[in-house]
């Protein structure tokens, strides 16, 4: 499908998927290590449990509104755009999940039917 100006949309910068999806538990890791900073260290000035921080820096979990806040105050990483990386993976993973893709597909099917 080509827009009006004749590029197609896929190939617009802001619409190109990268190939792996960035986990912010990722981006974390690198800042504290830039800063020199442990994982114990920061999960001690949040007040999480270390076990937490460190499957968030693993991409094992998410980042939540709360945690990224604690972030934000003790690093001074902006919340937001922790959290709109999480939903940018959360959706990029998602849609590369076949069986989620073929449950989809279903539920369009039906749906189409409604």
């Amino acid at each position: 499908m080509t827009t009006l100006t004749g590029i197609e949309p896929e190939m617009i910068a802001n619409n190109i998927e990268p190939v792996y999806a960035t986990h912010p538990g990722q981006i974390l890791k690198d800042e504290i290590e830039y800063r020199g900073i442990s994982q114990r260290k920061l999960a001690a000035a949040m007040d999480v449990p270390y076990t937490l921080l460190n499957e968030v820096m693993n991409g094992k979990r998410p980042v939540n509104t709360e945690l990224a806040l604690l972030i934000e105050a003790t690093l001074d990483l902006p919340a937001e755009p922790l959290l709109r990386m999480q939903a940018r993976y959360n959706l990029l993973t998602t849609k590369r999940n076949t069986k989620f893709i073929e449950k989809l597909n279903r539920t369009r099917k039906i749906a189409s039917v409604i």
